[in-house]
């Protein structure tokens, strides 16, 4: 006589059945408790919304895919703590949509690159990057000099982020954002941008 688990293995719809309410039971189990840890749903202490120029800086460090050879995750083993800095964790990433975790290393993780260089430096790297790091295979992007930032685009961004995510800016800082970006390049952005990365964390350590 065939037992529970045969006819179970037999029966291709009940086998689809019980998979789909194991996995689902499963995922719960794994994914709920999460929504109720502050450590991954609230702001570390000191961090703040991105203003209307590091969120334009934002917007271009994902237009030109930076993403693909930087990572902004720094991992809690030793070996990266020490070239990089304290490891990331998840209150650091609430304002960020989409968060620009990763593993791709051609170029360093810049999870903690703000501060670490000068404006200037940020500068001649974006530009031209072999000015300041001879080997470098990282390409140039001198039109990050030309562009201009559309005020008004960032402006109705930080209006969608408070509305739809609850961004905490206010009126003020909404208004104030054409003015904020007026007449800045691109490339002002992006560094005033790279500059903000990680500097949250080194506040609470």
């Amino acid at each position: 006589m065939a037992t529970a688990h045969e006819k179970v293995e037999k029966n291709l719809g009940l086998l689809i059945i019980f998979t789909l309410l194991v996995v689902s039971i499963g995922g719960l189990v794994e994914i709920v408790p999460l929504f109720f840890m502050q450590s991954t749903t609230q702001p570390v202490e000191g961090l703040k919304p991105y203003s209307a120029l590091q969120l334009a800086g934002r917007d271009i460090y994902v237009r030109e895919g930076c993403y693909v050879c930087h990572s902004q995750m720094i991992r809690p083993f030793r070996a990266e703590t020490e070239r990089y800095g304290h490891y990331s964790v998840a209150g650091e990433f609430v304002y960020d949509r989409p968060f620009q975790w990763g593993s791709k290393r051609t170029g360093p993780d810049l999870q903690r690159v703000g501060g670490r260089y000068s404006d200037d430096w940020h500068y001649a790297h974006l530009r031209n990057p072999r000015d300041v790091v001879p080997e470098s295979v990282m390409p140039g992007y001198p039109w990050l000099l030309e562009n201009h930032i559309d005020g008004k685009e960032v402006q109705h961004k930080m209006q969608v982020l408070k509305n739809w995510f609850g961004h905490p800016y206010t009126d003020e800082e909404i208004s104030k954002a054409p003015e904020e970006v007026d007449g800045k390049l691109e490339i002002q952005a992006v560094i005033a941008y790279l500059q903000n990365l990680g500097t949250a964390i080194k506040t609470v350590r």
